[in-house]
């Protein structure tokens, strides 16, 4: 639970734009931001490192120390990170009172997925909806939500509904049972592939009509079919009187 909070230790940051940014990240460190309840705006840098120490637990509430300072209680309102190296570019958080209900996203995760029935069939498992918006006071945000889904078959699906909020937590959706957490379909079958077809290669006879293999299709012989053919040398028709 949110009661037990990390405390991210930062420092105050007065150069802006873009160049400046760069050059914090070349450093190791990332640019960002706390605002709300009524205070301004307070740009600040922290340790990339720490910062990924911090996130990677899931925690929705945290303290955050500016320069050694009292701790801030604020939320993780946005992360910005790098599409390819995965380091955090940017992060904006905002300040809120402990004593009163705020919303904010949290984490759902699958829990029994090798035990599902479903699974074990060869049923495919997708997990749909990943973070649901609750509403809270900020030390109730639970650091995640889990879904047991060791019971699923094939053609199961899993409602928000199904889920029941830690005391104090009410999800911040219309209505739970338009909200999918989970599916359970059958397994997905390849198509073989059509054999290939295999051509023959058949010699075709000048009247269309096929030619064993291995003897060659006889040309016409020159005049052929156009009257008689000339007597040949020898002949009597043909010898001299």
């Amino acid at each position: 639970m949110a009661k037990d909070r990390a405390t991210l230790r930062a420092e105050p940051r007065g150069a802006f734009g873009s160049r400046p940014a760069r050059r914090l990240r070349r450093q190791g460190l990332v640019p960002g931001v706390v605002y709300g309840e009524g205070g301004d705006a307070q740009p600040f840098q922290v340790a990339e490192r720490e910062l990924r120490d911090v996130l990677q637990d899931g925690h929705a509430l945290i303290d955050l120390e500016l320069d050694g300072g009292k701790p801030i209680p604020v939320v993780i309102k946005e992360q910005q990170r790098h599409p390819v190296r995965d380091q955090y570019q940017h992060i904006d958080c905002l300040r809120v009172k402990l004593d009163e209900a705020i919303e904010a996203e949290v984490t759902i995760e699958l829990e029994g997925a090798e035990e599902a029935p479903g699974v074990k069939e060869g049923g495919v498992l997708e997990h749909v909806t990943r973070e649901v918006t609750v509403e809270a006071l900020p030390t109730e945000i639970p650091d995640l939500l889990t879904a047991d889904v060791s019971e699923m078959v094939i053609g199961d699906t899993l409602q928000l509904s199904a889920l029941t909020p830690p005391s104090g937590v009410k999800f911040a959706v219309d209505d739970p049972e338009e909200v999918t957490i989970a599916t359970l379909t059958p397994p997905r079958i390849e198509e073989e592939p059509e054999p290939a077809v295999e051509e023959e290669a058949e010699l075709v006879g000048e009247e269309g009509e096929e030619v064993p293999e291995g003897e060659e299709a006889e040309a016409p012989a020159e005049g052929e079919g156009e009257g008689e053919a000339e007597p040949s040398e020898g002949d009597a028709s043909g010898e001299e009187q």
